[in-house]
Order: structure tokens, then C-alpha cells, then sequence
């Protein structure tokens, strides 16, 4: 059961992937946190990007090293 519950989570994944893909994410989208948060927002939405799910993250900061 484990098995096929991997292989589903898998399969859902490269679905988000390939929509990443063809939305052109990996090459066009900005190298900071919002385009990386984007990019795997829509990879983790898996085959939901077909169904009008359009995922964006707009607004991130990362924190800051202690003086």
C-alpha cells in the first residue's frame, strides 16, 4: 500500500513539475525568494495547475543573520 501511495505522490509531483515547466518558471522566473516560492508552490500543486490553480508568491523576505 505504501508502494502505490509513493508512486501516486511521484506522479504528482512531475505533473507540477511539467506545469512549472511550460508556465517557463525555471528559466524565466526571478532568482529570489518570491520566484523560488512560486516555483514550488506550482510543483507541489501537481495536476490542480490544470484545473485553473495558478499559484504565485508575491511577497517573501528572508531572515537576516544576527549581528
Amino acid at each position: 500500500m505504501s508502494g502505490l501511495l509513493g508512486v501516486i505522490v511521484l506522479i504528482w509531483l512531475v505533473v507540477g513539475a511539467v506545469a512549472a515547466w511550460q508556465r517557463d518558471y525555471f528559466d524565466s522566473a526571478p532568482t529570489n525568494c518570491a520566484g523560488t516560492g512560486t516555483i514550488a508552490l506550482t510543483v507541489v500543486a501537481g495536476p490542480l495547475n490544470y484545473l485553473g490553480l495558478n499559484p504565485k508568491v508575491t511577497d517573501c523576505e528572508l531572515p537576516q543573520p544576527s549581528p
